[in-house]
């Protein structure tokens, strides 16, 4: 059963990414040089990409919790938090400011990992 607690994990995940980036989606296109006329919304492999993404970390996020015996929800959520905030970020926040990008995407993009870490997190202890 712990196969389908991480893809479940993972969906949750995922549909808060998509919800996330729904609200911002301007701003994120805006920051991110985008247009609707550059965007080809027939081209599924971005979101193909991106639920695979959220399997595999919920996969290692299910690793981490069972090896460090983490089976509370309170414990769970500052594991993904902490994870998203200080593993995750950091490399993201180098790959915006190297890549000399608009530096909104610091809060537009991590937001999803580390709320979705979080997430994540918590479905797999509470199932």
């Amino acid at each position: 059963m712990d196969f389908v607690n991480i893809i479940v994990a993972a969906l949750v995940a995922w549909v808060f990414g998509a919800a996330w980036y729904m609200v911002i989606g301007k701003q994120w296109m805006e920051a991110s040089g985008l247009t609707e006329d550059s965007i080809n919304p027939k081209d599924f492999k971005p979101h193909a990409v991106s639920l695979a993404g959220s399997i595999v970390v919920a996969g290692m996020m299910h690793f981490v919790l069972g090896r460090a015996g983490i089976e509370t929800v309170s414990s769970a959520l500052f594991t993904g938090l902490g994870l998203g905030l200080f593993v995750v970020s950091p490399w993201m926040i180098n790959n915006v400011l190297y890549g000399q990008r608009d530096s909104r995407l610091i809060w537009m993009d991590g937001a999803y990992p580390v709320i979705g870490m979080s997430i994540i997190s918590v479905v797999l202890v509470l199932f």
